[in-house]
């Protein structure tokens, strides 16, 4: 991020649909780096590993190294560039052992895709009528 504050490299032009042309340039860094560190922001809470970590404390611990294996991203924020690397990356720091980041093509829609898989069984109706 500091390193690209003086580099006109990392500058990109994006066409929106209007057909109007945008340069964009650190600001692609910038909002996705709030994401790890929300102070930038100036919020008080922790960044994505954070959460990932207390999540991973929060359950039995015979059962930790599994999840740490199998961090698995979605969402269309997870679709920023080299987001998967800078995952694995800081929740490696926090934990000191291997983890691995999965990061499929269609995340952006997993959750869609997820939620109309499980509304399309049977039983979808049965279980929901006991949580109303």
């Amino acid at each position: 991020l500091q390193n690209s504050d003086s580099d006109c490299s990392v500058e990109r032009n994006y066409e929106l649909p209007d057909g109007q042309v945008i340069t964009v340039g650190t600001e692609r860094f910038r909002c996705t780096e709030a994401i790890f560190n929300p102070s930038l922001l100036g919020m008080s809470c922790g960044g994505l590993q954070d959460y990932v970590y207390d999540a991973v404390m929060g359950c039995d611990v015979d059962l930790r190294g599994y999840l740490l294996r199998n961090i698995l991203l979605s969402g269309g924020n997870t679709m920023f560039s080299g987001m998967r690397e800078r995952v694995r990356e800081e929740v490696t720091c926090l934990f000191s052992t291997d983890v691995k980041v999965t990061a499929p093509v269609e995340r952006k829609e997993s959750s869609w895709i997820g939620g109309s898989m499980l509304a399309s069984l049977c039983d979808f109706c049965l279980v929901l009528l006991k949580f109303v």
